[in-house]
């Protein structure tokens, strides 16, 4: 199962950390980092492959107005 933390944002980026377990085959990992780039705007920043095959990713993607909590939209 997948794990995703809560967006950080950092200057003018948000970051999300994810989760893939040694389970997941590369085309799967591929699959699921092109749905939330084509979906929700996020691009692919960093992807750390461990000796067990757990991934961790880093995602980022620009903050904007949408994204901030209080914000009214223009």
């Amino acid at each position: 199962m997948t794990t995703v933390s809560e967006a950080v944002v950092e200057g003018d980026w948000e970051y999300r950390r994810l989760h893939l377990p040694p389970g997941v085959s590369r085309r799967a990992a591929a699959i699921q980092l092109s749905i939330h780039a084509e979906f929700a705007g996020w691009e692919l920043r960093t992807v750390r492959l461990y000796a067990d095959g757990t991934r961790r990713v880093w995602l980022r993607r620009k903050k904007t107005a949408e994204s901030l909590p209080g914000a009214l939209p223009t």
